[in-house]
């Protein structure tokens, strides 16, 4: 125990020693700074420092480059070749048209003298032929009846039946259906209402047809068509049928 005290007490010293040697170091290096106050500058040169300028030269072409044959057989790089677009086509002046047109040739439609070699389907000739026909028929287009004249009053009081001709009677309507012949008139009669009845107005109205005159209707190239009914109507007592 007596051995270790004063290897204690030395170290503590030497550490002590070694902090208050930084310590007076760092007192110096203050004390030095704060003495000088300004940065050192570096020392100027006894004699001014020439400068020399001059003009570059220009600069050297590179060498051409000719093309070798490599050795082992390889053959130099295909010089490039620039492709231009086509030159357009001269474009040909048009022609007026001759002022007689060349007459077309006659097509021949028929069986070939002398078969092919390959069978194949050919046009067939067209037929030559007459016919006849009356051209009527029910298609659209055509022109209806029309009334070309009725019968008067004095017409249909002649026609009226002996037992009440001249005797006082209302007046009466009678509506008739009748076929129109091509020759104007009426035929095939046939009463369709009758007002009043009993007193003969159909009877009168069916002889009073006789005097009126239709237009048949006509087919759409003027051809009248026979056989077409009208309806019309008969007044009687004073006054003119229509």
């Amino acid at each position: 125990m007596k051995s270790e005290a004063p290897l204690l007490n030395r170290d503590r010293l030497r550490k002590l020693g070694v902090v208050l040697g930084v310590s007076a170091a760092h007192l110096l290096v203050f004390s030095v700074m704060g003495r000088t106050g300004e940065p050192a500058r570096p020392p100027v040169p006894a004699s001014p420092i020439e400068v020399f300028l001059f003009r570059p030269p220009p600069p050297l072409s590179p060498p051409s480059v000719q093309a070798a044959r490599l050795p082992g057989g390889t053959a130099p790089a295909a010089p490039s070749r620039i492709h231009l677009p086509p030159k357009p086509a001269d474009r040909l002046p048009e022609r007026p048209a001759p002022p007689v047109q060349a007459p077309e040739p006659a097509l021949v439609v028929g069986q070939a003298p002398v078969a092919g070699p390959i069978p194949a389907m050919g046009q067939g000739g067209a037929g030559v032929g007459t016919g006849s026909g009356d051209g009527n028929g029910s298609g659209s287009g055509g022109i209806g009846p029309m009334i070309l004249r009725p019968a008067t009053s004095a017409e249909i009081e002649s026609v009226a039946p002996l037992p009440v001709r001249g005797r006082r009677r209302p007046a009466g309507r009678v509506v008739v259906n009748c076929v129109i012949r091509t020759d104007q008139r009426l035929d095939d009669c046939r009463i369709v209402e009758e007002s009043p009845r009993g007193f003969g107005f159909g009877e009168q109205a069916l002889r009073a047809t006789a005097f009126f005159r239709f237009r048949p209707p006509m087919t759409a190239a003027g051809r009248p068509i026979e056989g077409q009914r009208v309806t019309t109507f008969v007044s009687m007592g004073g006054r003119d049928g229509r």
